[in-house]
């Protein structure tokens, strides 16, 4: 569980969502530092194949918007650990809200991301039945 304990009984409702919201975000960055690898592949197999400078333009976009999300969680992911310290509900809004958004935004990344990767699967299909 990268040094986070598994939830117990005793905590608090706070620190258990505080540790599921941080495993979550951690699971966004770990993915999109995966993408980012994916990237380096695409633009290599753009480059060595497909030659085709839309598809270039837009996979470093996305290779862009992607290093842009990963900042932003990496950011959000130092923060969350003061949702703990909420002691109203508008704090603790404030928190749920932006967790939220972030989940959004990175969800959206993803499926931006997916219909690059599949333009371009197809792109290679098309190559290779030449």
């Amino acid at each position: 569980m990268n040094g986070l304990k598994p939830f117990y009984n005793h905590e608090s409702d706070d620190r258990i969502m505080v540790k599921k919201d941080t495993l979550e975000v951690r699971n966004w960055t770990d993915h999109l530092e995966y993408i980012n690898e994916e990237l380096d592949y695409l633009l290599d197999i753009e480059d060595s194949m497909l030659n085709n400078s839309e598809i270039y333009a837009q996979l470093h976009a996305i290779r862009r918007e992607n290093t842009i999300r990963l900042a932003t969680l990496y950011r959000y992911q130092g923060t969350i650990k003061n949702a703990v310290e909420c002691d109203t509900l508008q704090c603790d809004s404030y928190y749920l809200s932006t967790h939220e958004k972030n989940r959004s935004l990175y969800i959206e990344h993803i499926q931006k991301y997916r219909n690059i990767k599949s333009k371009i699967l197809s792109k290679i299909l098309l190559h290779a039945k030449r």
